[in-house]
């Protein structure tokens, strides 16, 4: 599964308890989670955020321990499937995330993300899931 950012932030530095269920089964290996530069990159920009005044080592902490538990996923080539343009140009790297590692479902609360699923454009690919959703899965 691919997991958005805002995701990642409400897992690893807000520790949100709804949300443990989602933690748990990613480091107990029931759900495999899924990486690549561009959205780790960003994780840890966002980490650092002066907003969130989350210690440096923390930042780091956060970040080694989701790459622990995130597969690394390449970049596919030219002939991957050609995936819809987002309305947010910053959320294009989470489709072809979700794409190019093969994930069930990309995981987010992220309001443009969540039009694409409306329109049912990628569901050959891969589903978008709000936490909830992916959380009622989980526990169904």
């Amino acid at each position: 599964m691919a997991l958005d950012t805002n995701v990642l932030v409400s897992l690893w530095i807000f520790s949100d308890s709804r949300l443990a269920p989602l933690r748990n089964a990613l480091e107990d290996g029931r759900w495999r989670a899924l990486t690549n530069a561009a959205c780790a990159g960003e994780f840890a920009r966002v980490l650092a955020y002066p907003q969130f005044g989350v210690a440096p080592e923390r930042q780091r902490s956060a970040l080694a321990e989701y790459r622990t538990l995130a597969e690394d996923v390449t970049a596919a080539g030219p002939e991957a499937d050609p995936l819809p343009r987002c309305a947010d140009r910053d959320d294009q790297k989470f489709l072809e995330l979700a794409r190019d590692g093969r994930a069930d479902w990309l995981v987010t609360a992220d309001k443009a993300l969540l039009r694409l699923a409306r329109r049912q454009k990628l569901a050959h690919l891969f589903r978008i899931v709000t936490p909830d959703a992916a959380l009622a899965a989980l526990t169904g």
